[in-house]
């Protein structure tokens, strides 16, 4: 490889200093790097066929970049694997957070680097997850996930009452704090808090796991990457059916009453570079021992 693109977290990476380090040792190597600070934000809104972006705009990326280098911890990996998925460029993160699922541990950077330089990696395809927001039969909102989809309740706390459905037909009614709609990678974020399953990040399928039912019937489902959720907020009563979508942890939309989350594989996947030989069990180990 020899075009890179640094995305820096300035939370996690001081005055970019790490991201300058690389951008510096890269280029001594002959390679070109430029750097993308976290510190401008902007989102893009409008249309629903408009590319958003929360930190990173794709156009600013160059056309020649072969490497997405985040400097952060998993969440800025993941922002910027949803900001640049149209892009299809592999990514690697440096672990300046955490627990670091996704993320490389930081040092010995320049072994890390030297290993990209020389295409010493495996690529994994990260399955990834569109939802799409229809509301009175009219797709108002859509985005992508790399960890999840979440139907969760607002600040005032009412429990929400909402139907799953699965292929057109109805799973279960539930009264809940919300729903996550997970895929492998994020499995182990919101997913494992609540109970779901830890599964393998490079498989392909989905897994729902209500938060907080109020029933006696809380286990999580796990379904085939070809199947499609419907998650449909309760027509009748009050403010109790009143809640938001998150995707990957960022807010998309306030949900009302009669909406649907419509969710679904994506087409497009997160190319995700992995450095040695280590198995997800034993960096799972790690971190559940560290934890």
């Amino acid at each position: 490889m020899e075009h890179f693109y640094v995305i820096s977290n300035d939370d996690k990476d001081i005055q970019h200093r790490e991201a300058y380090r690389i951008q510096n040792y890269l280029e001594k190597k002959g390679a070109s790097c430029q750097i993308r600070c976290h510190d401008v934000k902007k989102k893009v809104r409008g249309d629903i066929q408009e590319q958003a972006y929360l930190y990173t705009n794709p156009a600013m990326v160059p056309p020649k970049t072969q490497c997405i280098i985040s400097v952060g911890g998993d969440g800025t990996l993941i922002q910027a694997a949803r900001d640049l998925v149209q892009l299809q460029i592999p990514i690697i993160g440096i672990n300046f957070g955490t627990l670091g699922y996704l993320a490389q541990e930081r040092e010995p950077l320049e072994d890390t680097l030297d290993k990209l330089i020389a295409e010493d990696f495996e690529i994994q395809q990260r399955m990834m997850l569109e939802g799409v927001i229809v509301r009175d039969k009219k797709e108002i909102n859509k985005s992508f996930a790399l960890n999840d989809i979440v139907l969760n309740r607002t600040r005032d706390m009412h429990v929400l009452d909402f139907q799953i459905c699965v292929n057109g037909s109805v799973m279960n009614q539930y009264k809940a704090d919300g729903m996550i709609v997970s895929t492998p990678t994020g499995s182990t974020a919101y997913n494992l808090s609540a109970g779901g399953p830890i599964v393998e990040p490079c498989a392909k399928l989905i897994v729902l796991t209500p938060i907080c039912a109020h029933t006696l019937n809380t286990r999580s489902v796990v379904l085939s990457p070809e199947d499609v959720i419907e998650i449909r907020l309760g027509e009748h009563g009050a403010r109790e059916a009143e809640g938001c979508a998150a995707f990957d942890g960022v807010q998309l939309e306030q949900v009302k009453r009669g909406d649907c989350i419509r969710i679904y594989q994506s087409k497009l996947h997160t190319k995700i570079i992995k450095l040695g030989d280590t198995s997800f069990m034993e960096v799972l180990r790690q971190k559940m021992r560290n934890t």
